[in-house]
This record gives structure tokens, C-alpha cells and sequence, in this order.
């Protein structure tokens, strides 16, 4: 006599659409189910996206005045098209050319002295420094990053000024002064020195992310065929940081036209604008001070144009050399 045989009570549940083990499929869950769930962090990222809208995206729409003979009581849609008589105006000032060349020669000079020392600073907390020191030194060159331009151009002027600590330290009886502050030859040093000390410390909460992730085993292995701590660097530590690096040269490409406008225009009076007149501060007193509002407007776009093309140009580098760039 045969027996009936119960099917399994698993075997007879409605097959689950594939997913994470344990969690719904995402093609399962509806819009506004994800939108209750997660309003907590949607609320906690709308300030953010509201920035960026206002003031980076519908800010876009202003580059037209580039194309017009803006005036301000006409309005943006009143005011007469002159095509591109702005650019013209703007390409034959050699102010805007030495503008131009300023601002490159410093980004240039912060890019290669300023970006190996969060990475070095890194490399020192994660091997030698360790436990509650490594959290202590990490907290205080990162506290800098806080601090407004402001604060930041004060603290080195008392400092490096003519009647600043530094003079104050070497006596300065002979009546010879070392006044930093108001040197010309020594404000581009001066730009990479302030940039090192506010934001080294965000560069190196960056890297040490990243040296997280790469495997201890890997340096286990290297140190058990005989590889030194240079040859363990070079073949195990740079590899894992080569996604990060290229990330942040990449970035800081499409910034290099950008080199800290409200740190410029801070000292720019003290060293003049033969030295210190970059690309932000010509479009600042060529919009505000002298209302010229669409060969600054102009000097805007060429500006973001540029640094897009860089931008293009460098992902589509890292790209060829196998790594992710900023997209695909």
C-alpha cells in the first residue's frame, strides 16, 4: 500500500525573487516603501542636495550672461545678446592672461608639494604610530580643517608678520626683520604652507581609509619572501592607494583653475595683485567692484569649461591605465 508523502513545508513556499540573502529584491519593495523607510537619512541628505541645487546647478543659468550686455535693472532676460564680445574683451586684457598664469603656478605648486604629505603623514600613523597616540595626532592635524579662512590668515600673519612671534622669537635686536607677510616673492610659498597645515589632515583621513582595506596578509607575505619596508611600500601599500590617488589627482585636475578664492582675496592687498591676482579674485572685483558683470561672467565659464575638459581628459587617462576614475 503506498503512503502518501507530505511535501515539505519549505518546498511548498512561493519562490523568492532573487536578492540579498535574508532581504528583499529592490525591484520588490515600491518607491514610496523605500522613501518611508529610508526618511530618516533622506532628511538627513536633503540640506546637502538643497545646497547643491541652488547654488551649483541652477546656478548654471547664469552663465548666459556671459553672452550678454547684462544690466542689472533690465534683468537677465531683458538685457541685450552681444554673442561673444564678452570673450573677446576678456582674451585681449593681458591682466586676465597673468591672472591665468598665476593661478596655474600656484594649483600646480600645491599639487606637487601639498598632496605627499597627507599621504606620508598616512603612511606614519598606520606603521609606526599606534593606539591612542595615532588617535590623538590624527584628531589635531585634522582640527585645522574646521577652521575658517579667516582664523587661518590671522593666526599666520601673527606668526609670520613683522611684529609676529617669529620676529619676537629671534630677537631681531640687529633691526632686521623677517617679514613674510608682505613679501611677494614669498606669497605662492606661503599659499602652499597655509594649504598643508588646514587640510592635510582631511587628505590624511582619506588614505588611511584606504589603507584599511588592503590586506595585512599581503604584508605578511612580502616580509616572509624578504621584501624591506621601501619594497613592501612600492609593491603591496601603493597598489591598494592607486584607486584613491587617481580619484584625488582627478578631482583636484577639474579644481586647478580654483585655487581658494576666499584665502587669496584675504591677502591680497598685502602682496598686491601682481603676485596675488588669480582667476576668482579678477572675476570678484571685475563683477563687484567695477560691474563688468559679463567679462567676469565670461571669465567664469572659461574657467569651469577648462576644468571640465581636465576633468574628461584625466578620467579617460586613468581609464586606459586600468583603474575606475571618477565614472565610467
Amino acid at each position: 500500500m503506498s503512503v502518501a508523502v507530505k511535501e515539505p513545508e519549505a518546498r511548498r513556499r512561493t519562490p523568492v525573487a532573487p536578492g540579498r540573502p535574508g532581504k528583499e529584491s529592490r525591484h520588490t519593495v515600491g518607491l514610496w516603501t523605500r522613501i518611508r523607510r529610508d526618511r530618516s537619512l533622506l532628511l538627513l541628505m536633503a540640506p546637502g542636495v538643497l545646497f547643491f541645487l541652488v547654488f551649483q546647478y541652477l546656478a548654471l543659468f547664469g552663465n548666459v550672461i556671459a553672452f550678454k550686455d547684462y544690466m542689472p535693472f533690465l534683468g537677465v532676460k531683458d538685457s541685450p545678446w552681444v554673442g561673444f564680445a564678452n570673450f573677446q574683451t576678456l582674451f585681449g586684457e593681458p591682466a586676465f592672461w597673468h591672472a591665468a598664469l598665476n593661478t596655474v603656478v600656484i594649483s600646480l605648486a600645491q599639487l606637487v608639494f601639498y598632496f605627499p604629505v597627507p599621504l606620508a603623514l598616512a603612511l606614519l600613523l598606520h606603521s609606526l604610530i599606534q593606539g591612542r597616540v595615532r588617535k590623538f595626532v590624527q584628531s589635531v592635524v585634522y582640527l585645522p580643517h574646521f577652521i575658517s579662512w579667516v582664523i587661518v590668515v590671522a593666526l599666520f600673519q601673527q606668526v609670520l608678520g613683522a611684529d609676529g612671534a617669529l620676529n619676537g622669537a629671534l630677537g631681531g635686536s640687529d633691526g632686521h626683520l623677517v617679514d613674510v607677510i608682505g613679501n611677494p616673492d614669498l606669497f605662492k610659498p606661503l599659499m602652499v604652507l597655509e594649504l598643508i597645515w588646514k587640510e592635510c589632515g582631511w587628505g590624511t583621513i582619506i588614505f588611511l581609509a584606504a589603507l584599511a582595506q588592503v590586506d595585512g596578509g599581503l604584508y605578511e607575505a612580502a616580509a616572509l619572501d624578504g621584501a624591506g619596508p621601501w619594497r613592501r611600500f612600492w609593491h603591496v601599500t601603493l597598489p591598494g592607494l592607486r584607486a584613491v590617488i587617481f580619484l584625488l589627482l582627478i578631482l583636484r585636475l577639474g579644481d586647478i583653475l580654483s585655487v581658494g578664492f576666499e584665502q587669496i582675496l584675504l591677502q591680497r592687498d598685502a602682496f598686491g595683485p601682481d603676485v596675488a591676482e588669480v582667476i576668482d579674485t579678477y572675476v570678484f572685483y571685475h563683477g563687484i567692484r567695477d560691474q563688468n558683470w559679463g567679462v567676469a561672467a565670461a571669465a567664469a565659464l572659461f574657467k569651469g569649461v577648462i576644468g571640465a575638459c581636465l576633468v574628461f581628459t584625466a578620467n579617460k587617462i586613468a581609464h586606459r591605465m586600468g583603474e575606475q576614475g571618477v565614472y565610467r
